[in-house]
């Protein structure tokens, strides 16, 4: 299991199914409010129950907050107090509600939950069967679970025992061959008046922090400028760059800044810049196993011949699903290069791959540097996202669709209806 965070807000994948995630969270309001959401749309069911002392099917919406915060109210010093899993299985994988309850409650008590309330919802709107578990890490003497490395160590260890006691399809083990090719996003489609601006933002960013491992907002920027997006931290010395505040921004194809500003704090899942930092170090881990691959199409790209035009070697990096953005100065002059694979979700400056990939190095092999063609070369040919994967990281949708998708559905039903409250109210004060 790879561990993908740590935290707030932290969750744990494996590479397929079975996919275990665990993400925690302050508020355990905003993660029963999300599957009850998808309860009140068709798309879900609750199916099972620990701890709350009656039958799933007559608990009420507060019957389930009265027992959450039964635990909650006695640790008033946790700031993590809400735990969201998810446990994701192979589409050819034919799991009946006693067999997924089964599964749940035996993960529960392999983690270290069994004793905790818990609610097991089955969502169906995925190509594959899987369910979300809504619990709490406050035990009934207020002492806290450690959330820590559970993904590494118990949940790998539940997840591997599970597998074989269900005969699943194992995560190691599963092919190539069922990986379903998603078309490229057309990105002109995320321009400011053709799709509701903060929707818009809120799913490819989120799509993007939790699939690609970048180092720093700079190369977060590289993959995120292919779906016309932006992470802005404000100018040196502003109000917002002193207070490590974070905006996400839609920009057009030159890269101007087009619409409003989105807060990094008002989007599903908060990918606020202490958020992206925590990520950081973990990152520069996880992307190490596909340095090699990139080496490997970079010098592929060049050829063992002397000089090649800029053009050419752009596009043999783009067949390879590698895209290359050119840093330069005030006066044009290249001063650095990033590279970001799109096949392995990784970005990487050159000289993080060596000093033979660096700027000095890559551009003294180039000719037709002063072309304006970057750009318009690489986001048109930005390359295919694996269905499978965006399942796994709980994105069921093509990009294409989450461009389109309700404004609701990073919406809780409480933040839906006082936006109508205030609507009725508005309405009521023109008449």
């Amino acid at each position: 299991m790879t561990k993908v965070g740590e935290g707030d807000g932290c969750y744990f994948r494996d590479h397929k199914e079975m996919v275990a995630k665990v993400n925690s969270g302050k508020n355990i309001l905003g993660l029963l409010n999300y599957n009850e959401n998808k309860v009140q749309e068709g798309v879900a069911k609750c199916i099972h129950e620990n701890q709350f002392g009656c039958n799933v099917d007559k608990l009420t919406f507060k019957e389930k907050m009265k027992t959450f915060h039964g635990y909650t109210n006695r640790n008033h010093r946790a700031s993590t107090k809400a735990v969201h899993i998810s446990l994701n299985f192979d589409p050819s994988e034919k799991l009946s509600n006693e067999i997924l309850n089964e599964i749940a409650t035996k993960y529960m008590d392999k983690i270290g939950f069994g004793n905790q309330p818990y609610l097991v919802y089955q969502h169906f709107d995925a190509g594959h069967p899987h369910i979300h578990i809504v619990t709490t890490n406050i035990q009934q003497d207020g002492k806290r679970i450690v959330l820590y490395n559970i993904g590494r160590n118990q949940s790998e260890k539940a997840r591997k025992q599970l597998e074989k006691e269900y005969k699943l399809i194992k995560a190691e083990g599963r092919g190539k061959h069922q990986s379903e090719i998603v078309k490229p996003v057309d990105v002109q489609r995320a321009i400011y008046g053709k799709s509701e601006t903060k929707r818009t933002i809120s799913n490819i960013v989120r799509f993007v922090t939790m699939s690609y491992k970048y180092t720093s907002v700079p190369a977060l920027n590289a993959v995120l400028g292919q779906f016309n997006v932006i992470a802005d931290v404000g100018k040196e010395e502003s109000q917002m760059n002193l207070k490590k505040g974070l905006v996400y921004r839609l920009i057009d194809d030159k890269g101007k800044k087009v619409g409003v500003a989105i807060k990094a704090s008002s989007i599903y899942g908060k990918p606020t810049l202490p958020y992206l930092q925590k990520q950081y170090k973990l990152n520069a881990a996880l992307r190490k196993p596909h340095r090699d691959r990139l080496i490997e199409c970079v010098k592929d790209a060049l050829g063992n011949k002397g000089k090649i035009t800029k053009s050419s070697f752009i596009k043999s990096l783009n067949k390879e699903s590698v895209l290359i953005l050119f840093r330069q100065n005030d006066e044009g002059r290249v001063y650095g290069i990033t590279f970001v694979d799109n096949k392995t979700k990784v970005v990487f400056n050159g000289s993080d791959l060596g000093k033979a990939y660096g700027a000095k190095a890559i551009t003294s092999r180039l000719s037709g540097l002063s072309k304006d063609e970057t750009i318009t070369l690489q986001w048109d040919t930005f390359q295919s996202l694996n269905r499978t994967e965006a399942e796994d990281l709980g994105i069921s949708k093509t990009l294409e669709e989450l461009i389109d998708a309700k404004p609701t559905d990073f919406v809780s039903p409480d933040s839906a209806t006082r936006k109508r409250r205030k609507k009725r109210k508005k309405k009521g004060r023109s008449l």
